[in-house]
């Protein structure tokens, strides 16, 4: 019962504000604009789209394609709020195919600009025409009959003066437009893009047939040169793509793309994993930089959690991230990477060919995007863990013999110096030789064939209480990598033998250094994350040390060693192992470019 002389507060607001709201969460700024309509353009099945724009987008944005088209009478519909072609009901949420299912992509461009577009679906006599200015709809007219459809977008924020005022400058959002054509370009390989700014094309991406070409394309040759191709499957997954070869990553963070049934996402589940991936191959102050495709059963991802669809929620997170990380570290396993051994073969020391087989079928890595619709993952005839692994293409990567090592000597007992293939590299003895033996241990383990050695003496070392609850309560898994560790009476401990392979070492640092791998193990959950720090700890304390004289042959040997092992740049620890220079760098830096 209203009160007498109360004035209601809450009132419902109009509804081109309203519109104009929700417009926000899902057009930002211009390049939205240009993704929205071209995911449109993409879910008509179109071959060729054209993307035009003015002034950073803020004059004109117009989008052209050879698409299906829009239907007369659905025309005026498809700026409505919520009309889609695309779902029936809530039930179609659970299984997405498309890139566009809520209907609200053009009423929120519409009401914040001045619209024009013209369709064509080939039923009808002429093409259909229309325009909306701030939402409100004209009358459909006749134009011509030109197959596909054309969006002009006009004006945009005209009528939201607040929001254009926080727009940036004109070259930084035509960047972010240039970015979204990118985008999706490399979700689309079989798709023709092009963009023009001011009237000038500025990308041209011709259709091509496999997803490696497109990549080509739009990061150009050194960056592809300087990847390896990766492909993982398990039941309802597949994750193919390039990443960085470790050799070859720096400080730079981009391209870091990653692709959801073709959607471009933001994902913190597949960056981690491949961080994890990447394990200690990466020297400190570079990054993982990639571009990767993830096919996941729709009915195990939710697209319906961010108003402009750059976020999804996987329903098999952990799996995700397994699958990832370790089709990663398969691929840079050191028997099974022939690493930056086609550095003899360029006299230049141009970009480093990869020959990563990882393991038994006949399937080709090289990965496209032909069909028009993201198919489901096959579902493959193994366990729900289990992983399937497919050998890389043997015209992707070719192997190539191991260069030449020309040892020339040692600098300050720290440092060997040598020609490998036709680079110089000066190479850290430790960290080298750490890099190797950890190689070695880590994949007997891996393997299982993890030997032990007994010392001739066993040596003892005394602990404190608390230290020696924590070593006696891993004993078990110690001996497992060879460490056949004993009470010796108190709280002492006997350390009999180490894996094959390592010793000379210093058993009591040895032992701290265990005790500080060990303090972590109840943080982590994987197996190899337990176990490659305290392989890490073996490595580092059996490698040559700094200071350590060591003659031609040996340097030979060690040079030759790392080589073999793939020329990881650091060791497990992260240290750098090696600054290499090639002949370029060379020429450059004594200025002999373009002598003969």
């Amino acid at each position: 019962m209203a009160v007498a002389g109360c004035v209601p507060t809450i009132h419902i607001l109009p509804g081109d504000v309203v519109s104009r709201i929700a417009a926000g969460e899902v057009i930002e700024r211009p390049s939205a604009v240009v993704k929205e309509l071209v995911e449109n353009s993409l879910d008509a099945g179109a071959r060729r789209i054209s993307v035009e724009v003015k002034d950073g987008g803020l004059s004109l944005i117009r989008v052209t394609d050879d698409g299906a088209g829009i239907g007369r009478l659905d025309l005026p519909l498809a700026f409505q709020r919520h009309a889609t072609s695309k779902l029936a009901s809530d039930q179609d949420l659970t299984s997405v195919m498309t890139m566009g299912f809520r209907g609200e992509a053009l009423p929120s461009i519409a009401s914040v600009s001045k619209v024009a577009v013209t369709t064509f679906t080939g039923r009808d006599a002429a093409a259909a025409h229309l325009t909306l200015v701030g939402g409100v709809a004209g009358t459909v007219t006749d134009a011509p009959p030109v197959p596909g459809t054309r969006i002009d977008v006009a004006e945009l924020f005209y009528n939201q003066p607040a929001r254009k005022k926080f727009l940036k400058a004109k070259s930084t959002e035509f960047s972010h437009i240039s970015h979204a054509v990118q985008q999706a370009a490399l979700a689309w390989p079989s798709v023709h893009f092009r963009l023009i700014h001011n009237g000038q094309d500025v990308l041209n991406y011709p259709a091509v047939s496999e997803g490696r070409d497109r990549i080509l394309q739009v990061y150009g040759r050194t960056f592809v040169g300087s990847t390896v191709e990766v492909l993982g499957r398990a039941t309802g997954y597949v994750v193919r793509g390039v990443v960085i070869d470790p050799v070859h990553a720096r400080s730079a963070k981009t391209p870091q793309d990653c692709f959801v049934n073709r959607r471009p996402v933001r994902s913190s589940t597949v960056f981690h994993a491949v961080t994890g991936g990447y394990a200690s191959l990466l020297a400190k102050g570079c990054h993982p930089t990639y571009v990767l495709y993830l096919e996941v059963d729709p009915d195990k991802l939710d697209v319906n959690v961010h108003p402009a669809k750059r976020e999804i929620r996987f329903a098999e997170t952990d799996r995700i991230h397994q699958l990832v990380a370790q089709t990663l570290r398969r691929v840079f396993s050191g028997p099974e990477r022939t690493a930056a051994t086609a550095i003899a073969n360029d006299g230049a020391g141009g970009p480093v060919q990869e020959a990563s087989a990882v393991a038994l079928s006949v399937e080709q890595t090289r990965f496209d995007a032909r069909a028009s619709r993201p198919a489901k993952p096959t579902s493959e005839p193994v366990g729900a863990d289990q992983l399937t692994w497919v050998r890389e293409s043997e015209s992707s990567y070719g192997t190539a013999p191991l260069p030449d090592v020309m040892p020339f000597g040692q600098m300050l007992r720290r440092y060997v110096i040598a020609q490998v293939g036709q680079e110089l590299h000066v190479i850290d003895q430790h960290t080298a030789h750490e890099r190797v033996l950890f190689q070695r241990i880590h994949r007997s383990w891996q393997r299982r064939e993890l030997i032990s050695q007994p010392l001739l003496i066993p040596e003892t070392v005394e602990l404190p209480a608390a230290q020696f609850a924590l070593l006696t309560k891993h004993l078990d898994d110690l001996e497992t990598l060879g460490l056949a560790i004993e009470p010796f009476g108190g709280t002492a401990v006997a350390v009999r033998s180490v894996p094959a392979g390592t010793g000379g070492m210093d058993i009591a640092s040895l032992v701290r250094d265990l005790l500080d791998d060990l303090s972590q193990w109840d943080r982590l959950s994987s197996l190899d994350d337990r176990v490659a720090p305290v392989l890490a700890s073996l490595a580092c304390h059996s490698a040559v040390r700094a200071g350590r004289h060591m003659a031609l042959p040996e340097i030979q040997q060690l040079v030759r060693d790392w080589v073999e092992e793939g020329l990881v740049m650091t060791c497990p620890h992260g240290r750098r192992t090696a600054y290499r220079m090639s002949t370029d760098e060379l020429d450059k830096l004594f200025g002999r470019v373009g002598w003969t």
